[in-house]
């Protein structure tokens, strides 16, 4: 019969159970930066923001309910933008303020919105 497959003591890229090495970790956080997925919070790269979907994508998710809605040249708040009742069936209900003031920057990047400072608060215009 054929000699037994040598055992290995250890696994081969994770050396302790359970934990990832350092290397790979830092492997799969460039990748994830650099496809728009993650943001460093600080210049040490200690800190960082995973986003489900990039900046510019919900920002074409919100520009695209605008204009089937018939709403360029229209006033929201950031408030009505994703907790409204108009917007309760949006993918984009329920984002949080920072990630959609990431997506209104990008569309501010391409003249689609501007965004504007209210009585109460913040708001974007959309053109």
């Amino acid at each position: 019969p054929p000699a037994p497959a040598p055992r290995l003591r250890q696994p081969l890229l994770n050396p302790q159970p359970g934990k990832l090495p350092l290397e790979s970790i830092q492997v799969v956080l460039e990748e994830l930066r650099k496809n728009g997925n993650l943001e460093w919070l600080d210049k040490n790269k200690t800190s960082f923001l995973i986003m489900w979907k990039r900046p510019e994508e919900w920002g074409k998710l919100i520009y695209q309910w605008v204009s089937k809605n018939g709403l360029t040249n229209s006033v929201f708040t950031l408030y009505e933008l994703v907790s409204g009742d108009d917007t309760e069936n949006e993918e984009f209900h329920g984002l949080d303020e920072a990630t959609l003031l990431r997506a209104l920057q990008a569309l501010q990047q391409e003249h689609k919105a501007e965004i504007i400072t209210l009585d109460d608060g913040r708001g974007v215009k959309f053109f």
